[in-house]
């Protein structure tokens, strides 16, 4: 697939990459909207070190986060500036719709927009992933970006992107099979790639 859209990053965040022994993998994106899904998220440095790959890329993002982070005054505010959007997990339906609504007005109006989460909704181990994303996408009719953090070959990056088809059976396969390889930082804590019954 074509990746039409490079991103101009920061040359510092880039340095600050390798000189903590990481390498970055990312040739640019296949659409101006789009979902970008994180795997595995097992470590709360997983979060810094995608705010520093965010910067080295160069990309604005919007992001989901626990409702209860937003409520820090200094901490919420930094996170809204980043792109966060706070999520009470409790009632997480509504977001859903509004967040493919505002891709989609997005892609009418040419606006640039991606949003990125970790389908497993929490850095411990669960079962399955929260399936978000996957409805985000497919009601948006953007691709999906697979980001991989993978703490055993230091690399981190985004170098395939999903159309979803409609059925979860087969783009989960699709997905698990683009995402196989990634280690986190603490492996036993890796959701398997499938979505909550």
């Amino acid at each position: 697939m074509a990746l039409p859209i490079p991103l101009r990053g920061s040359t510092l965040a880039r340095a600050a990459l390798r000189l903590a022994g990481w390498r970055l993998r990312f040739d640019g994106l296949p659409a101006r909207q789009g979902v970008l899904i994180v795997y595995p998220h097992t470590s709360n440095w997983d979060f810094v070190l995608g705010i520093v790959v965010k910067w080295a890329v160069g990309i604005q993002i919007t992001f989901w986060g626990k409702a209860s982070l937003f409520e820090l005054p200094l901490f919420g505010r930094w996170l809204r500036w980043l792109g966060g959007v706070p999520v009470d997990r409790t009632s997480p339906n509504g977001i859903v719709g509004q967040m493919a609504r505002e891709i989609s007005a997005a892609r009418a109006d040419d606006r640039f927009f991606w949003l990125a989460l970790s389908p497993e909704g929490t850095r411990h181990y669960t079962a399955a992933w929260r399936s978000g994303f996957y409805h985000v996408a497919l009601q948006a009719q953007v691709p999906v970006g697979l980001v991989f953090l993978d703490y055993g070959r230091r690399t981190v990056g985004v170098e395939r992107f999903v159309t979803l088809s409609g059925d979860p059976v087969t783009d989960l396969a699709t997905i698990e099979h683009g995402l196989r390889q990634p280690v986190g930082r603490r492996p036993e804590l890796a959701a398997p790639i499938r979505f909550e019954s």
